[in-house]
Order: C-alpha cells, then structure tokens, then sequence
C-alpha cells in the first residue's frame, strides 16, 4: 500500500508520534495520545483490515514504536500504550480473519497483512528490544504479591503476548532460502530471546509457586521455540561433535550420489550401439493401437518398457477434494549456537518446570480454566520432551507427570474427540486432522517412555512399567483405537506424515502386547457384549377364536343387571366417548363399523357404561338408518339392540403382519445392557483384526514413497505386512495389483539394495502367489480386488467352501438354482398385472423354495434385470396414518391420563379408551410433549411386591453383604438378574412408602466412616421438600443435585446409594437422567420422618488417614518402593495401589451447623475433602473388594468385544 494513500486522520497522527533521526527518536508533545489514537482506530478497522495494512506499509513499528520503547522505558503510561499498541499489531492473521479467506480478494488481504507480520518479526530480532522487554518483566517478578497492582499484572501478561505473537510468525519461503545450519530470522529472535535472559525468566514463571496463572502462555511460548527443531536432533547434539554432524550430511550426499550413479550405468547399458537417428520402426505384435492392427513403435528397443498407451495425452487433472492432504513444513536444522542453546533449555526445564507446569497445564485443561484447543499445547510438550529425555539419558522420574494411566486416557480421550470431529465437522476435517496427529505423537512418545522404562537397570522402574502395560492392555479403547483410524484413514484429509506415525505406533503397540503375552499361559481376558433390546408392539400370530352362542348367552346373562342399572341411572355413564374423528382420513363408512366392533368389545369387556354411553354417541352421529336405534328408542329396545351387538358375528380385521425392524412404527424402544464375562485371550485372534482391507491399503500407500520413508518407517510397515502373511497364514490377502506394481518398481530400483527387507518381502510374497496361480488360475483376476479374510480361505481352499460351512461361523445365503430362478420369473409376470396387490408378498406366498425372506427376493430380482432397483418394491405402510392431533384430540389425552394415573397400566388403559387410533409410539411421544410425563419409564405397567424387607444379601446393620469371592463365570446371569430388579424397582419406587425409622442403623454407619457431611445435605434436602411440598400443595419428584465434589463422591458410594433406596428415593430411570429424585409420591410427613431417622445422635467418628485407590486386579506386586509419580498419577504416593475396604474415605473433616433449612444444598457440606477416584471403573473397584485374592496367582487382562444381540 502506497504510503501517500495513507488516510489523512491516520497519517497525522502517525506524524504527531515523532521522528528518528540516527539511532535517537524525537519524541512529539502529542506522542502518547497519538498512541491511544492508534488503538481506537484499530478497535475500529473493517473486514478488510485497512489500518492494520495502512500501519504496516508505512512501518510505524519498525521507525516508532521501537525506538520508543528502546529509549523511554521508564515512562510507565507510555510504555504501556506502546506495549498495548504492539500486542494488537502483531497479534497473528487468522486470528484477525478467524481463518483463511476463501475468496481472492479477502485472501489477498490475508496475505499482505502476513506479510508485514513478517516484517515485524525481522524487526525484533533486535537484543536491545528484548533486554528492555526482560528488564521490565524483571522488575514486575520482583514485586511481591501484595504489592503487585492490578496494571502491573495486566502488563505482565501483555509482554508474554507480545513476546508470542513475535514467535507465533510463520516463515516468508521466498525470503529465507538457506541450507540448513544457516540462521533464519525466528533463529536470530530466539538468539537475542537467550542474550536477554528472557528463557530465564519463562523458566522462573513455569517453576515459581506463585505464578501458577501464566503456566499456559509460558507452555504456548515454549512450543513456539521449538517449532522448527526435532528432539532427536537436539538430543543427538550433545552426545557428538560438528564433525560428526558433518559426517552425517556426507553420507546422505554419498548415498544420493550412489543412486545417480547406478541409474545411469543402467541407462548405459540399455543405449544400443547404432546411431540413435536409425533406431528403425517395430510392430508390437498383440498390443493393438486405435484401429484393428498392431500397434507401430518407432523408437529405440531399449525405450520399450516404457510405452504405453498414455504417451502424449495429456494428464487429467485431479480434483481438489481428491488430492493428498499437504504435509507440515518440515523441521529444518537451525544454527548450531542457537541449538545448544535450546538443548541446554530443555535440560534445564525438565530437571526444574516440565512436572510442575504439565500439573498446572493439566488441571487448568480438566477444570476448563484454557480456552478453547489449548490442549494441543499439552500433548506437543508431552510428545517433544518426553522424547528429549528418552533420548539424551533417560531419567523417568523428570517425566514421571506425564507417565500413567491418567496421561494414557487424557490422550486416548482427546484423540477419540478429534477423530469423532474430524468425521462430522466436514469443513475443517483437515484442522481436526492436525490435531489429530499431535495427540497421536503424545500416545507413541508415551509408549516408547513405557517401552524404555522396561530396559532399566532399577528393578521399581520395570515393576512399573509392568504396572502401566497391565492398564493398557486391560481396556478395550487403547486395543481398538489402531483399528479405528486404520478403517477410517484418509489421505485427502490426513497427511502421509500421520500415517507414517500411526503404522510406527501400531508396530510398537503390538510388538509390547505380543511380549506381555508372551509366557503367560492363562491370560483371562474381559469380554463385553451389549445386548440391545427392543421392545415391539405385541403381535398377534392368529386372531382369538369367536366365542360360541352358548357362551355368549351366559355373558349376556351376567351383563343384564348392569345393562339395567345403567338404563335406570344408577350409575354414571362416560361422557368422553366419541365414535367419530373429522380429522381421521378413514372413510365415515368404516368409522361407523369401527364404532359397532368398539360397543362389543366394551360389552365383551364387560364394560358395559362404556357401550351404552358409545351407542347412544354414535345414534347422534349416524341417525340416518336407525342403525344404531330410532331417536325415541326407550329402554327395552336398547336392551334388545345391545343384546343383538353382543351376539351379532361382526366383521374383523385381520391381524397385521409382523413387520421387519426398518418399520417405523415398530420400533417404540430400545434397551441397552452392558454384560461382562472373561475368556481367555489369544494374540492371533487379536492380530486377526487387522486383517482387512483397509488396513492393507493404508501400509501399500505408506510404501509408495518408499525412498523417502525412513529405514524405521519402512521396517514397521513390512513387519505390519509380514504379520498378517506369515504369522495368520494369509499370504493371499497381499495379492493386489498395486501391491506388485510397487514390488516391481522395487525390484527394478537400481538402490533396492539399500531396501534389503522390502526386497526379501516382495520376493516372499510373488513366490506364494505363483505357487497359488498354478493351481487356481482365477488368483490372476482377484489380483483387481482387495481381499478380506473369507475371500483368502476359498481362494486356498476352494470357491464354495465357505457356503458349506467350511472355515467360517456365519451363514451365507444358498445360491438360486436356475430350476428357483425360473419358477420366479414365472411368478413375477404372473403377480406384475395385478393391481392394488403387494407383488413380493405374492410371490413369497406360491414360492416353492421355502425360507426365502422378502429381501432376498427383491435383491434376486434386480439381478436378474426383473427390477431396477429395490425403489420398485415399496413397502405398503400400516399404521392408521393419523400425524397431527387436534385440540379436542389432546384435551381427550389429557382427561384419559388424569383418570388412569393411578393405575397399575396408565398406557394400556389409555390405549383403550381412546377415540382415535393411534399407535403406543405416538400416544407416548404426545404424553412426553404434553409434558404430562417426564420420562417413559412412567408409562410402564407396575407389578407390585410382597414385601419391601432387606434382602438376603444385606446385613442386619442395613449395609449391603459383599460376596466372598468372585464369580466369573455366573457375571452374565447375575448381571440380567440385578437389570430385571432394578427395572422392577423402577416399576415400583413411585408407589413404595418406606417404612419409618428405614436406613437409621446404615446412616449411623456412614456417620462413623466419615460421611457426616453428606448425610447432612442429604437430611437438608428431604426437609426442604417436606416444606416446599406443605407449602405449594403440589408434589413434583425432585433431583438430587450434588453440588460439591464431596457430595458427587458420596453419591458414587453403593451404600449411601443403598440408604437412598431405604429411603424411598428413586435412581435415575434412563439414560435421560442423571440425578437420583425424591418421588412425587411421598408426603412430607414420611419426608420429615426419613430426615429424622438419618440425623445423627452421636459423636462422629475420627477422621482416618488417605489409602490409595485400588488398583488392577493384574497389577504385580513390587519389592522395592517405585520412584515417586511412576506408574500411577501425581495425586499418589505409591505406584502400585493397594485395595482398601472404602472407596470414600476423608482426609481432613469440618463441622458446620446450619442456620435454617433455606440456606444452599452445598452449605451442609462444605470443609471434606474425599480421596480422588481410582483411574478405572467402578466395577473394578467392586470386583478387588470382593476378591481379596493374592495378585500374584494369575494375570489378568480384560478384553473388552462389543457384540451386538437383538432379543
């Protein structure tokens, strides 16, 4: 931008600001309220970000604010301003656009203020602008927290942005173009950063225990540092001399050198003799051009395998959506004094920060205190440091925050979040992807750290190190997550670079799991199958048989004093029958008939006001007839007209057929239960499920660039190959025409020597192939496909053999046999005429073949060109097609659920009395609507129970009986049982009155294990819903919401859980809910009376000390104790944990009277502290209580399988 174009408010006070003249700047009168000027016209610029570009052309940074700042330091307000003004310039382009612009004149403006954030960057590579800027930090560390004003820490925090902004720059490419060594301009900023002790003072903010608010910025800064280094590299540096690194650089240049060589001896020898002009012309006999003839080559013989039909087309361009994810700048190699200068910063951050700060990062991060994606910050650190210090001496306790079972679920956790975005937020999959790739680094580093902690010298560091692998492997997300993004990789959203680490961590990941494997003979794996069920609408396979004249007699005779108590008025007739819908799209005619079936199924029901009433209803709508009676029919003529419905034999529909899952209307419910068993385990049925295609796929689009991979990248990816060919035995699941034509560019590479391994696989791999093609000659055109596992058993051994049930579990369709292919044509040409009719539910009826299902029919015909597709079949729908209700509709609704409110089954009552036909779907979406109902489980048919006693499995004192030993094979049936009572609770909490002084003796022992202030929020929320409850006249169920950790705590316990159910409160009914509820049905009598029995009447007892949380059931027993924070997370003292009968148990206790029932639920329980919560499930916690067995008897793994079963 042209400095004369500059807007002439904005160029006079640029001019007011004062002028350079030599290494002094003049500072003007008006030079601070030019500065204030200067940021109220950027709080105000435009989309296009015109002050900003006005401001960078005319470098008012570079020739003012520098120089300001440089030579008038110590006057506050206006070192202020400018700070103020510099943090706000050079704050980053995307954050001032919010992300790339994608139209050209936006991107434009993008680029041009990019640009001079480049220049800004260049201008800071100054020391003498960095010496004031850590002299003044300097001095604001020194002031004590007291005397710190709220402007110093403000200014505080606007010299770490600026020194991030600085950092955050990007690198102009056509600018800095040297070879690596030479000092790039983020080089020379990071070289006066380090004369100006400002890496001492970030070191002193990441350790001091009073600057914990600056942990991010100082974590951000740091990853900004080392943007362009490698942690090898850094490591390597110390451990050699500048002759080794340039022994390095000429091996690399030597082995180049080695390949062109090689490639032209070959050229060499594939030149012929002649004169290249008398080359002569040559037919290529079966190769055929254009036409009919052979195809006429007019080159050299030696150019002959390199022709091909594309010589001289032009390529076809390849889409934008379809080309490769681009790959991130790659680290170059920085001055050699500015990388020992960084080395010797990451030493001293890990021996003096790195715990510290990841703690305080960590719990700002779980707490929510970051903004938004600032854990990327974490899982960088977690990544480059932890391979530092691998690397250059491994000392695990200096990373030991990082090390654990919390650090693996933190990672696994934000890995599976960005997968999950990355599949929905189509738009920015490629950020996610980034993300995406940082925490796939962490989780390798974790493994390699993990892997280096069992090649320790110290036995505690191995025994912890089997502490953490027995973790791992115990879950099912840390197995299943490699499979996951293998089946879902995408390489036009992810870069090569992620699949290169993800096949180097899947290579690690099973190489550790085959070790741990390996001598354990009795490996007991977990196994987890989620049952779904689904509740249908009950079918009826065959219509009731009528009943007989006799029988009809004999209930007639039974309904005659009714019929004439009714007449007579001694009892009150409904007046909310309707015989007629306007709204219904079902014909008047049928209406009326419907009315005559509903009177003799309410006479049939013997209910016999419900049929008078409806009689005289539909009279007053159909009079025309006298179907229904005359209008001044009396009494006996209705008697005889009820009579003569009762017994008339009236037309039925037939019942409807039972539809297939797809159905709408079918599906009302769905239930999921989690059952767990063991089994034992097995590492090639693990390994089996890699065995797929997309796996294969992923690893041949890895070794395409195989001479840029690393010889580790390589070697990983072949071992990944081997595995699946040598050790499963599926040699044909890498017969892929792609995969050989990458073996042949291979084999045919003048440096394949230097890819011994891949040479060695390809050469396997061909030699099984043509050993199989000899015998089945159909492996040549399978080589077009990929493979998976029963596609590579019938091509050993046989096409078929998985139909007859050979080398597979599950069933496979029986082939139409031309004889069944015929009789369907017949029947499909034969039904195709026939109007109104369904033609698949009339072949399947005259098909001879039985077991056949609608499906396979419908798929049959389409391949036999019958049909274009399964659209020409449509389902007819059923349902009485009723989509919106009416007012009149609702408030019947209404009426129907406050009468059967308090009956046993609210919706199949409503159901009957309801005027519109409408499905048990749509009734109970309407009742959810309606807010009549808060949840479905309302709506279930009540059983009631015999006695509410303590069951067999609890104690006299009230606290649950806990089983003496675990029972591993019964878990699936004792697992149904405890769904089946709960559900049944669930059916029965509502009407359950607990009987009084109920869960006294259990609430005295919760008192004396340190449950006083729990139990007291608990007594505060019962007896202000008494009050409430007394107040408004109205009862709501009310949630019992845990405001304190104390309270979450306490309602994790089973038995304050346990006193809760004494108590007549009800658990969360579904998945919907999340609190436990005080039931409507209680009064505030019982209320008071159940406050009353759990108020404590002694002293409490003494406060005990922390155990550690429990720990895996394989976890080993150690014999020393391990360094601190190894194996376990920082909060814990020891690595291996020990069980302990309690899983809440206080640290320290406070008593606290309440001043009245209003104050807050969190006021009763304020001043405990509870231990944290055991890094893995509850269940696991209950399965170690009751099995205090010796851990060294077997090891344990839980293999966790989702299996799906619809019952």
């Amino acid at each position: 931008m042209d400095w004369y174009m500059m807007n002439c408010e904005l160029l006079a006070t640029c001019s007011a600001l004062g002028y350079l003249e030599g290494d002094v700047y003049h500072r003007e009168p008006d030079c601070l309220e030019s500065v204030k000027d200067l940021i109220r016209y950027l709080r105000h610029e435009d989309e296009s970000r015109d002050v900003r570009q006005q401001l960078g052309a005319a470098q008012i940074l570079q020739n003012d604010l520098l120089p300001i700042l440089v030579q008038y330091p110590q006057e506050k307000v206006l070192f202020d301003a400018v700070i103020r003004l510099m943090v706000n310039l050079t704050q980053p382009a995307l954050l001032c656009f919010g992300k790339v612009p994608a139209d050209a004149t936006s991107r434009h403006h993008f680029l041009q203020v990019l640009s001079y954030l480049q220049a800004y960057k260049e201008a800071f590579a100054s020391e003498k602008v960095f010496v004031v800027l850590s002299e003044k930090l300097y001095n604001l560390l020194q002031l004590d927290w007291e005397q710190r004003q709220e402007e110093d820490t403000l200014l505080i925090e606007r010299i770490l942005l600026l020194v991030r902004n600085v950092l955050h720059v990007p690198p102009d490419p056509t600018e800095e173009q040297g070879v690596d060594g030479d000092a790039s301009v983020h080089d020379r900023v990071l070289w006066a950063l380090h004369i100006s002790g400002m890496d001492d003072l970030l070191k002193f903010l990441a350790s001091a225990q009073v600057e914990q608010q600056w942990a991010l910025h100082v974590l951000e800064i740091i990853s900004l540092m080392f943007r362009d280094q490698s942690p090898e590299e850094l490591a390597a540096l110390g451990q050699g001399t500048a002759g080794a690194e340039h022994r390095e650089d000429t091996q690399e240049l030597e082995t180049l050198r080695q390949r062109e060589l090689a490639e032209k001896r070959t050229r060499a020898r594939q030149r012929p003799s002649r004169h290249s002009r008398f080359g002569g012309s040559y037919v290529l006999q079966g190769v055929k051009s254009i036409g009919d003839r052979d195809v006429v080559f007019h080159k050299g013989l030696h150019n002959l395998k390199s022709y091909t039909h594309d010589l001289g087309k032009e390529p076809r361009r390849l889409p934008r959506r379809r080309q490769a994810a681009p790959e991130a700048e790659p680290s170059r190699r920085s001055a050699r004094n500015v990388r020992l200068f960084l080395r010797h910063f990451c030493q001293d951050f890990l021996e003096g920060c790195y715990n510290r700060l990841m703690l305080l990062v960590k719990d700002q991060l779980v707490r929510e205190k970051a903004q938004q994606h600032d854990e990327t910050y974490y899982l960088w650190a977690t990544a480059f440091f932890m391979a530092f210090n691998r690397l250059h001496g491994f000392r695990p306790e200096l990373v030991s925050e990082t090390v654990g079972v919390r650090a693996f679920h933190f990672i696994e956790q934000n890995l599976t979040t960005y997968y999950e975005m990355a599949l929905m937020d189509k738009k920015e999959a490629t950020t996610w992807a980034h993300r995406m790739h940082l925490a796939l680094k962490a989780y390798q580093e974790l493994l390699r750290t993990v892997q280096e902690m069992d090649r320790s010298p110290e036995q505690a560091v191995r025994d912890s190190s089997q502490v953490i692998k027995s973790n791992i492997f115990y879950l099912m997300e840390y197995r299943e997550l490699f499979l996951t993004l293998f089946r879902k990789f995408d390489e036009t959203k992810q870069p090569r670079s992620f699949l290169r680490d993800l096949v180097e961590t899947a290579h690690l990941f099973l190489r550790m799991l085959e070790r741990f494997c390996r001598g354990r003979a009795n490996l007991v794996v977990q196994s987890k199958r989620v049952r779904r069920k689904k509740k249908k609408k009950p079918h009826v396979p065959e219509a009731p048989a009528p009943p007989s004249a006799a029988e009809l007699e004999q209930l007639w005779e039974g309904l005659a004093p009714q019929v004439q108590a009714c007449l007579e008025g001694e009892v009150p007739l409904p007046e909310d029958m309707v015989p007629f819908d306007a709204a219904s799209e079902t014909p008047v005619e049928e209406q009326r008939a419907e009315a005559v079936l509903r009177i003799q199924e309410c006479l049939r029901d013997s209910h016999v006001p419900q049929a008078l009433q409806l009689l005289r209803s539909a009279r007053e709508v159909w009079p025309e007839g006298d179907v229904f009676g005359s209008a001044d029919v009396g009494p006996p003529e209705e008697t005889q007209l009820l009579r003569e419905i009762l017994v008339a034999p009236l037309p039925r529909n037939a019942p409807a057929e039972p539809e297939e899952p797809e159905e709408e209307e079918d599906e009302e419910e769905e239930e999921q239960t989690l059952q767990v068993s063991e089994k034992e385990f097995n590492f090639l049925d693990y390994l089996k499920r890699f065995a797929c295609a997309p796996v294969v796929r992923a690893l041949v689009l890895l070794l395409r660039g195989y001479a840029r991979n690393s010889a580790r990248t390589n070697h990983c990816a072949a071992r990944l190959l081997h595995r699946l060919a040598r050790d499963l035995h599926m040699e044909p699941l890498l017969f892929q025409l792609s995969l050989f034509a990458l073996f042949h560019r291979l084999l045919s590479d003048p440096a394949a020597a230097a890819h011994q391994e891949l040479v060695t696989l390809a050469k396997f791999i061909l030699g099984k192939f043509f050993a199989l093609a000899a015998t089945n000659k159909k492996a040549f055109v399978e080589l077009l496909f990929w493979k998976s596992p029963a596609i590579v058993c019938e091509m050993t051994k046989g096409y078929g053999s998985l139909q007859e049930g050979e080398g597979t579990t599950w069933s496979r369709v029986s082939p139409w046999t031309p004889q069944e292919e015929q009789e369907l044509r017949e029947l499909y040409w034969k039904y195709k005429e026939v109007e109104g009719g369904d033609i698949i539910a009339a072949i399947l009826a005259h098909l001879p073949t039985p077991g056949r299902t609608r499906k396979q029919v419908v798929k049959q015909l389409v391949r036999m060109g019958l049909a274009s597709s399964a659209k020409d079949f449509p389902r007819e729908r059923k349902g009485t097609r009723i989509v919106l209700w009416t007012q009149e509709q609702e408030e019947e609704l209404t009426r129907l659920f406050e009468e059967f409110h308090g009956s046993d089954d609210v919706l199949g009552n409503i159901m009957k009395h309801l005027t519109a036909r409408r499905s048990r779907a749509r009734v109970v979406e309407k009742l959810l609507g309606l807010g009549l109902v808060a949840e479905r489980k309302e709506l279930y048919k009540k059983r009631r129970r015999k006695s509410h006693g303590p069951g067999p499995g609890q104690a006299a004192t009230g606290v649950p009986a806990m089983p003496a030993q675990d029972s591993s094979g019964d878990d699936e049936d004792s697992e149904e049982e405890e769904d089946e009572d709960e559900a049944e609770e669930g059916r029965m909490e509502e009407h359950w009155v607990p009987q009084e002084g109920a869960g006294q003796d259990l609430a005295q022992h919760l008192h004396r294990e340190g449950l006083a202030g729990p139990l007291r929020w608990l007594e505060n929320c019962l007896r202000r819903a008494a009050g409430d409850r007394e107040e408004d006249g109205v009862s709501h169920p009310v949630p019992l919401v845990p405001l304190t950790e104390e309270n979450e705590d306490a309602m994790e316990d089973r038995r304050f859980r346990s006193l809760l159910r004494q108590l007549g409160l009800r658990p969360p009914a579904s998945e919907q809910e999340s609190f436990w509820r005080i039931p409507a049905a209680l009064t505030p009598q019982q209320l008071r009376h159940a406050a009353a029995s759990i108020a404590h009447r002694g002293p409490s007892g003494s406060p005990q000390d922390m155990s550690e949380p429990p720990g895996c059931p394989q976890d080993p027993a150690p014999a020393e104790p391990l360094p601190a924070g190894l194996g376990s997370d920082s909060e814990s003292e020891e690595p291996v944990p020990v069980p302990v009968p309690s899983p809440v148990q206080p640290r320290t206790k406070r008593r606290r009277e309440l001043a009245s029932e209003d104050e807050d639920e969190d006021g009763g329980s304020s001043g405990t502290r509870l231990a944290p919560p055991a890094p893995h499930s509850e269940e696991d916690e209950e399965e170690e209580e009751e099995d205090p067995q010796p851990r060294g008897r077997r090891k344990r793994i839980r293999c966790v399988e989702e299996e799906e079963e619809e019952d």
